[in-house]
């Protein structure tokens, strides 16, 4: 073989490898690891807090091109405040009503990138027929080999929040309860390959 045509064979080798790299990876959301959690006032003397036990989604990550992008889907029928009583009161048709809307979606871009991280989720929630804008804070993010699934494995702790009225859920607003609605999420995410 030539030193030319060496040269040009390891170029391209080292290119495609390259590129391989840098291409973007999908990650499938664990449903047993991610939870959205989120805090409500009751009636200005205290705060109700739940989470969401059933989801599902996707994560495309670039970590060398500083782009990605995630969609989640949210089983209203999931919701847990740790009383049941208050439970059959969300799901109803006085609040989420899951017979007519049993899903939240939310989809969102990951943004401002520092050191191959994500900072910023820039997205929409689409919840009770409605859909609006909602950004989340990443406050930590870090990838690892998992160590069972010889895959990677990512996990994101991020916050927002959001107006329920925006959304059509006034429940309690005539009584003046706060439509402010805080968002905690932590996530993890696998490989798909």
């Amino acid at each position: 073989m030539t030193k030319t045509l060496s040269k040009t064979l390891w170029i391209a080798l080292a290119m495609a490898s390259a590129s391989a790299m840098a291409a973007p990876v999908s990650y499938t959301i664990d449903p047993t690891h991610t939870y959205p959690s989120f805090e409500a006032d009751h009636m200005g003397v205290s705060f109700w807090r739940g989470k969401m036990n059933k989801n599902s989604g996707t994560v495309v990550l670039d970590k060398a091109a500083g782009t990605g992008k995630v969609e989640i889907e949210i089983d209203l029928t999931s919701i847990d405040f740790g009383l049941p009583a208050m439970n059959a009161w969300a799901t109803g048709k006085d609040f989420f009503n899951v017979e007519k809307s049993p899903r939240a979606s939310y989809k969102g871009s990951l943004d401002k990138f520092v050191d191959g991280s994500p900072t910023v989720v820039t997205g929409t929630l689409t919840l009770n027929g409605q859909t609006h804008p909602v950004n989340l804070t990443i406050h930590r993010f870090k990838c690892i080999p998992h160590p069972m699934l010889k895959r990677e494995l990512c996990g994101a702790d991020a916050s927002g929040s959001f107006k329920r009225d925006a959304f059509g859920l006034t429940a309690g607003k005539d009584y003046g309860f706060s439509m402010d609605v805080a968002l905690r999420i932590q996530v993890e995410a696998v490989a798909a390959q």
